[in-house]
Protein backbone atom coordinates (compact mmCIF):
# COMPACT_ATOMS: atom_id res chain seq x y z
CA UNK A 1 0.00 0.00 0.00
CA UNK A 2 0.96 3.28 -0.48
CA UNK A 3 1.71 5.26 2.63
CA UNK A 4 1.11 8.59 0.34
CA UNK A 5 -2.19 7.98 -0.83
CA UNK A 6 -4.93 10.81 -0.65
CA UNK A 7 -7.49 9.98 2.50
CA UNK A 8 -10.45 10.11 -0.12
CA UNK A 9 -8.87 7.46 -2.57
CA UNK A 10 -9.82 4.02 -2.03
CA UNK A 11 -7.27 1.47 -2.10
CA UNK A 12 -9.21 -1.01 -3.42
CA UNK A 13 -10.35 0.53 -6.47
CA UNK A 14 -8.47 -0.86 -9.71
CA UNK A 15 -7.74 2.99 -10.78
CA UNK A 16 -6.02 3.62 -8.02
CA UNK A 17 -4.19 0.26 -7.44
CA UNK A 18 -2.71 1.14 -11.18
CA UNK A 19 -1.71 4.58 -9.99
CA UNK A 20 0.20 3.35 -7.00
CA UNK A 21 4.12 2.61 -6.64
CA UNK A 22 6.88 2.00 -4.23
CA UNK A 23 10.62 2.29 -4.36
CA UNK A 24 12.55 -1.20 -4.26
CA UNK A 25 15.99 -0.35 -3.57
CA UNK A 26 18.74 -2.85 -5.34
CA UNK A 27 22.78 -2.54 -5.81
CA UNK A 28 23.96 0.02 -8.44
CA UNK A 29 25.63 -2.96 -10.30
CA UNK A 30 22.79 -5.03 -10.37
CA UNK A 31 21.00 -2.00 -12.05
CA UNK A 32 23.68 -1.62 -14.59
CA UNK A 33 23.71 -4.71 -15.49
CA UNK A 34 20.14 -4.69 -16.35
CA UNK A 35 19.92 -1.35 -18.02
CA UNK A 36 22.36 -3.07 -20.60
CA UNK A 37 20.17 -6.17 -20.90
CA UNK A 38 17.26 -3.93 -21.75
CA UNK A 39 18.97 -2.21 -25.00
CA UNK A 40 16.91 -2.34 -28.17
CA UNK A 41 14.37 -3.39 -26.38
CA UNK A 42 10.78 -2.73 -26.09
CA UNK A 43 11.46 -1.94 -22.27
CA UNK A 44 11.15 1.59 -21.40
CA UNK A 45 13.12 1.31 -18.15
CA UNK A 46 14.93 -1.06 -15.55
CA UNK A 47 11.93 -0.38 -13.43
CA UNK A 48 9.69 -1.75 -16.19
CA UNK A 49 11.59 -4.70 -16.98
CA UNK A 50 11.98 -5.35 -13.12
CA UNK A 51 8.30 -5.19 -12.80
CA UNK A 52 7.49 -7.51 -15.56
CA UNK A 53 9.96 -10.13 -14.02
CA UNK A 54 8.64 -9.94 -10.84
CA UNK A 55 5.22 -10.20 -11.69
CA UNK A 56 6.68 -13.43 -13.82
CA UNK A 57 8.23 -14.92 -10.88
CA UNK A 58 4.77 -14.35 -8.98
CA UNK A 59 2.92 -15.85 -11.39
CA UNK A 60 5.13 -18.97 -11.56
CA UNK A 61 5.09 -19.28 -7.88
CA UNK A 62 1.44 -19.08 -7.74
CA UNK A 63 0.90 -21.63 -10.90
CA UNK A 64 2.95 -24.32 -8.81
CA UNK A 65 1.42 -23.79 -5.90
CA UNK A 66 -1.80 -24.23 -7.55
CA UNK A 67 -0.60 -27.43 -9.61
CA UNK A 68 0.78 -29.00 -6.22
CA UNK A 69 -3.25 -27.97 -4.96
CA UNK A 70 -4.61 -29.84 -8.19
CA UNK A 71 -2.34 -32.44 -8.08
CA UNK A 72 -3.68 -33.80 -4.78
CA UNK A 73 -7.22 -33.56 -6.32
CA UNK A 74 -6.20 -35.58 -9.09
CA UNK A 75 -8.79 -37.86 -10.49
CA UNK A 76 -11.85 -34.68 -10.17
CA UNK A 77 -11.03 -33.28 -13.11
CA UNK A 78 -9.90 -34.31 -16.67
CA UNK A 79 -5.94 -33.31 -17.38
CA UNK A 80 -8.25 -30.88 -20.49
CA UNK A 81 -9.74 -29.09 -16.93
CA UNK A 82 -6.41 -28.99 -15.14
CA UNK A 83 -4.12 -27.19 -18.08
CA UNK A 84 -7.27 -24.83 -18.34
CA UNK A 85 -7.28 -24.03 -14.57
CA UNK A 86 -3.77 -23.64 -14.37
CA UNK A 87 -3.90 -20.78 -17.61
CA UNK A 88 -6.53 -18.92 -16.38
CA UNK A 89 -4.60 -18.64 -12.62
CA UNK A 90 -1.18 -17.75 -14.10
CA UNK A 91 -2.90 -15.09 -15.91
CA UNK A 92 -5.00 -14.31 -12.51
CA UNK A 93 -1.66 -13.93 -10.47
CA UNK A 94 -0.16 -11.86 -13.61
CA UNK A 95 -3.35 -9.05 -13.40
CA UNK A 96 -4.81 -10.27 -16.95
CA UNK A 97 -7.63 -11.48 -15.69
Amino acid sequence: MNVNAGKNEDPEDPKEIKRKYTTITIPVSLYNKIQKKIEGTSFSSVSDYTTYVLREIIAEMEFSKNNKRNNKNKGKNNADDDIKNNIIKKFEALGYI
